[in-house]
């Protein structure tokens, strides 16, 4: 795929008119990674961006400890980018990214970028205006509390055939149904006797005029109701197992924000903990100084004029 292609399907450049891109697309540098290899490390300074044309990248938080493994934020596929705010600002990297496999990225300096907003007016109020947008997200991202009730809210927008299709697969999970059904056809049964037929008016007579109940054996009607209420239950259920499905699997994302964001601020508090015992210690180490200067002070013998030395 063509530079220029690659630029036109990141949002910060969708703005940009068609020569703008392909001016832009020109000043990319080419750089290739193994499998493995860091793009760049937290902490590092940064002033460029990538955008992966070929392989693969991950972004994520490495581990205090070195024996726990890393914190995996997201893997980056051809056409996607990373590293964008080391174009804005000198702050050191927020995260490390490495190449999960061969990695061909595109790289775009931000003084190449600052060359060509200086040229192009509509490029600089383009990307502009898509950096205020990301940045509205984000402050209406960052309003909202990661943990929320999918349950709740997947029971709030479900339509009445839905909840029939739910009320359907959890009555055939249940003895009742099994009960009813039983109890269903043994009265069947019992009211296509001849006997219980005739007193309930219900019955019929063959041609040999011998009388018989109205769904005589082998019970053809009642088969066939039969067959017609599983084809029904049979894509209710489905129906429901599916709503079920896609409500784990929103649970399970929801978890899986929660976690990280729990981990992540574990992983700053401890950073922050571990900054303060440094500071806490060079603090305690200016107090000891002028204890300790006193009293290597006292210990120094002093020699007094005509007489023996004495500690003084």
């Amino acid at each position: 795929m063509l530079p220029a292609d690659l630029l036109a399907q990141i949002s910060l450049f969708q703005g940009l008119a068609d020569d703008d891109r392909e001016a832009l697309a020109a000043r990319l540098t080419e750089k290739t990674f193994k499998a493995g290899d860091i793009v760049f490390a937290q902490g590092d300074k940064g002033s460029s961006m990538y955008v992966v044309q070929s392989g693969a990248v991950q972004i994520y938080l490495p581990s205090a400890d070195r024996n726990a493994p890393p914190v995996a934020l997201k893997d980056l596929r051809t056409s996607e980018y990373f590293g964008e705010l080391a174009l804005f600002d000198d702050k050191p990297r927020s995260a490390s990214a490495r190449a999960l496999v061969d990695t061909v990225v595109l790289e775009l300096t931000r003084e190449e970028l600052g060359e060509h907003l200086g040229r192009s007016r509509t490029a600089a109020i383009a990307i502009l205006s898509d950096m205020a947008e990301r940045l509205r997200e984000t402050n209406a991202m960052l309003s909202q509390r990661a943990a929320k009730d999918v349950a709740k809210e997947f029971e709030e927008n479900l339509t009445w055939g839905q909840r029939l299709a739910d009320k359907v697969a959890e009555m055939n999970g249940s003895w009742a149904f099994i009960l009813v059904l039983i109890g269903l056809t043994a009265s069947w049964c019992i009211v296509n006797m001849p006997p219980v037929a005739v007193r309930v008016g219900l019955y019929s007579r063959d041609l040999d005029g011998r009388i018989s109940g109205f769904d005589p054996y082998p019970y053809i009607l009642y088969n066939l109701v039969l067959a017609i209420l599983v084809s029904l239950q049979g894509p209710l259920i489905v129906m429901s197992q599916n709503r079920q499905t896609a409500k784990d699997r929103a649970q399970a994302e929801t978890d899986f924000r929660v976690n990280l964001k729990n981990e992540v601020n574990i992983e700053k508090t401890l950073a922050e903990l571990a900054a303060m015992r440094v500071d806490l210690n060079k603090r305690l180490e200016g107090l000891e100084r002028p204890g300790q200067a006193d009293q290597a002070r006292a210990e120094v013998p002093v020699k007094r004029p005509g007489g023996p030395l004495s500690a003084p």
